[in-house]
């Protein structure tokens, strides 16, 4: 069964540097996973949308059809450009039209883009605390990128390489618990256990 992964880059420009990295982190996951069903989604398509649904407190149409793919997503890659210190007022909004236990447990990488690497901690101080609070697992690694990384260099392509390493590695692992017998959650006497380990 082929995973789906979910990348939402909340760029307003076209073409922007969150685009970019959006598609090179789609890349990286991509080459570490068996054929995903990968799409990456430019939330600036959907900003009349995504206010229409603030405003009548739900979404309709293709926007219904991204925030249900979010919801059934297995990971999830995010980009937001690095607006005053945090994360863009489009992304937020596109964040709260999702319901808070849709993306419990779902692994996450975490990316911004801005102009210097003065910005790198927003991925830790707002990004993070974001989808702790919306009860995502996101991975170790937060890929930054400085307008100074897409020069060259390699810095920017091992973060990358690192951080869908991780998100790949959280992925092995759910599937991994699933494909137990016990998967389903049944509880089993500690006794048992025991004999299984013992014998």
């Amino acid at each position: 069964m082929s995973l789906t992964i979910t990348v939402l880059n909340a760029g307003l420009r076209v073409p922007s540097s969150s685009r970019l990295l959006a598609e090179r982190l789609a890349d990286a996951v991509g080459a570490q996973l068996a054929g995903p069903d990968l799409r990456i989604v430019d939330l600036r398509s959907f900003a009349h949308p995504i206010m229409d649904a603030l405003l009548t407190g739900f979404p309709t149409g293709e926007l219904a059809e991204v925030v249900q793919r979010v919801g059934r997503s297995d990971a999830l890659v995010v980009v937001t450009p690095t607006f005053q210190a945090g994360y863009s007022g489009l992304f937020k909004s596109f964040i709260d039209l999702i319901d808070a236990d849709m993306v419990r447990g779902t692994p996450v990488l975490l990316a911004a883009t801005g102009g210097s690497e003065r910005h790198s901690l927003m991925i830790d101080h707002a990004l993070r605390p974001l989808f702790a609070y919306l009860g995502a697992e996101p991975v170790p690694t937060g890929v930054f990128a400085a307008t100074s990384d897409f020069g060259g260099g390699e810095g920017l392509q091992a973060r990358i390489e690192r951080a869908a390493g991780e998100l790949a590695g959280r992925l092995d692992a759910v599937n991994a618990r699933s494909a137990r017998p016990n998967a389903g959650g049944e509880v089993v006497p500690f006794e048992q256990l025991l004999r299984r380990y013992t014998a």
